[in-house]
């Protein structure tokens, strides 16, 4: 999967100004946790809508993400709390989306600016540790600022369990309980928390639903 960033980032300005709203927060907490949602409930407050480029909405218990335009990246968010050294996992069902598809967590976003850390995976078995900074080019921080590859993420699996640690400038990803890297970083050191997906250049079929989200704090 390559990088076009003037689209990605083009996307992700169009989109939080215009597709996804947040409505009533309604957490489902669980004992030690900072935020647990398993989507039962739409009204659990995850930023929805639907245009001509992606749907993200609830569906069937739930947090589905469909995109229909190439090289787009769309996200959604459950509140608009800063956040600071956190764990988060999720459930990411592939739904038969390409290999080439990535999705994932989004941490430490800035409330007005474009600027977040996030942790992608794909289905082809591919990662990134990313950081996206308004007004500059999104960096990946893993793999000399490419796409890498890894033999503990199955290919085309059903399903992902996605984790991230984000806190204490360091930023680590994992994926099915199998840490798969990390890296350091300081430029964002608190910030709201999201799940995207973003499809790839020559995508035909981009659909993940995300579920059993889980965040706690770092110890």
């Amino acid at each position: 999967m390559s990088k076009n960033f003037t689209k990605v980032v083009l996307a992700i300005t169009s989109l939080a100004l215009a597709s996804l709203s947040c409505g009533a927060f309604s957490s489902i907490l669980g004992e030690g946790s900072l935020l647990k949602d398993d989507f039962s409930s739409d009204g659990s407050g995850w930023g929805t809508g639907t245009d001509s480029d992606s749907a993200v909405e609830y569906l069937d218990g739930g947090l589905n993400m469909v995109v229909f335009t190439q090289n787009y990246f769309v996200w959604s968010t459950p509140d608009d709390v800063d956040y600071e050294n956190i764990h988060i996992e999720v459930t990411a069902v592939t739904n038969g989306t390409d290999a080439t598809t990535a999705f994932g967590i989004m941490c430490n976003q800035q409330v007005v600016e474009n600027s977040f850390y996030y942790f992608a995976v794909t289905p082809g078995g591919e990662y990134a540790i990313a950081k996206a900074q308004t007004g500059l080019t999104d960096v990946f921080l893993t793999n000399n600022d490419q796409w890498a590859s890894s033999d503990l993420i199955p290919q085309n699996a059903a399903s992902y369990r996605v984790g991230a640690d984000c806190g204490n400038g360091t930023l680590t990803l994992y994926v099915d309980g199998q840490q798969i890297a990390s890296v350091n970083d300081t430029a964002h050191g608190i910030g709201g928390v999201g799940l995207f997906t973003w499809s790839a250049e020559d995508a035909t079929t981009t659909n993940v639903t995300f579920d059993d989200f889980v965040m706690t704090k770092l110890p």
